[in-house]
């Protein structure tokens, strides 16, 4: 059976390397021309991290990335309101994983064309269309090739070309308001060098973690940032480049931040390049899969970055599918992976826009007014576990059964 897979993103090439594992001969379509690690940091969750482990990516992954520690919540002042551990140590099966985007896509196109073959992933083919009947699906590109193949697997991302032939009449993104700013600075490591932490609030929010354990080992820290200001008139969400370059400004919004183990202020003034893209998601989907064609990842369930869930989720996608073809190839299988992974990321999509697991952040704002109040004088560790533990749920990655 051949499935062609359009997008060479984090779920695109996890999908080739389980539908691979399962006997499929697979082909990845994407549409840029050369393929660059871009990008920032990403969080690939324990239930993620172990399908990678599964395709024999452990090792790689311990080589690149920094096993997290744990997920701190802060108030501005630098109290800790919470602490979520996601290491083995606190019972997970496998580690969350903090690492560069770019790195982990590069280490998943590195095993797709050895164990695939050199031309498993054709560069520059960019999906303009597609047809199908009971035979097959013909792929039509922009270049004015075609190939053939008997399933269609859309996962080329937030303007996915697949999805909009299935949904043509979706709209545009879902927007809240909220702007993003990234970027990565080499710097000396915070904390115990493994601990990511969110700060803020709703309104004005900030996260920071390392992501490099080749910096780690020179004493060096890869610090990740994410600076998120909620604008009352923000800019149209249809303009959203991930690569824009950022403005500067919106740095005055963090000079009260005051974390007891780094320096916020500093980090974000002495970072060199800046870009800054708006908060977007869109409607969770009625439905993914019309008889051989079916979305995975963004394509399929764009959501907010909140409990750092994305790419996590593309890579459960990913085996989800390849094992329901597996059991049922063919359209019954998409459909029965569609029916496994619609309802729980849908979930996830309408959580994440009521904060998912950073609502103690708002919980915190609403209580701690400055840096001589008490956590634990005003917020209870019920409460907050109560979050916590919910989102894990919802998500999907849950610790080891005592």
């Amino acid at each position: 059976m051949k499935i062609a897979i359009a997008g060479a993103g984090i779920g695109g090439l996890t999908a080739a390397l389980c539908l691979n594992e399962k006997g499929f001969e697979v082909r990845i379509f994407e549409a840029a021309e050369t393929l660059q690690p871009l990008g920032v940091g990403i969080n690939v969750m324990p239930h993620a991290s172990g399908v990678l482990h599964g395709l024999g990516l452990g090792d790689p992954l311990d080589e690149m990335a920094i096993r997290t520690r744990a997920i701190e919540y802060r108030t501005r002042f630098g109290h800790l309101i919470q602490s979520d551990p996601r290491s083995v140590e606190a019972g997970f099966n496998y580690p969350q994983y903090s690492v560069h985007r770019g790195e982990l896509q590069f280490l998943l196109l590195d095993t797709v064309r050895s164990r695939l073959g050199p031309d498993a992933v054709a560069l520059g083919r960019a999906i303009s269309g597609f047809t199908q009947d009971e035979r097959g699906v013909h792929v039509r590109f922009a270049d004015g090739t075609a190939y053939d193949a008997d399933l269609l697997i859309g996962a080329e991302g937030f303007r996915s070309k697949v999805r909009q032939q299935l949904h043509p009449g979706e709209g545009p993104a879902h927007y809240e308001g909220t702007m993003m700013w990234r970027g990565t600075n080499l710097q000396a490591p915070f904390g115990d060098g493994r601990t990511m932490f969110i700060a803020g609030d709703h309104d004005v929010k900030f996260v920071c973690y390392p992501i490099s354990s080749r910096a780690a080992r020179d004493g060096k820290a890869l610090i990740n940032w994410v600076a998120e200001v909620r604008h009352d008139q923000p800019r149209a969400a249809d303009e959203a480049d991930w690569s824009r370059e950022g403005d500067r400004d919106f740095i005055s919004e963090f000079l009260g931040f005051r974390m007891p183990d780094i320096d916020i202020p500093a980090l974000l003034k002495s970072t060199r390049k800046i870009t800054q893209y708006p908060m977007i998601d869109r409607d969770p989907l009625p439905w993914w899969t019309q008889g051989r064609v079916t979305l995975l990842g963004d394509a399929a369930h764009p959501m907010y970055p909140m409990g750092a869930n994305g790419a996590s989720q593309a890579i459960i996608d990913a085996r989800a599918l390849a094992d329901s073809l597996a059991a049922q190839p063919g359209p019954e299988g998409l459909h029965a992976y569609e029916a496994l992974r619609r309802p729980v990321t849908t979930n996830v999509v309408l959580n994440n826009r009521k904060s998912g697991p950073e609502r103690v952040l708002d919980i915190a704002a609403a209580r701690i007014k400055g840096p001589g109040d008490r956590i634990e004088d005003l917020i209870s560790p019920a409460e907050l576990e109560e979050v916590a533990a919910s989102y894990r749920q919802v998500a999907g990655f849950l610790k080891k059964a005592v």
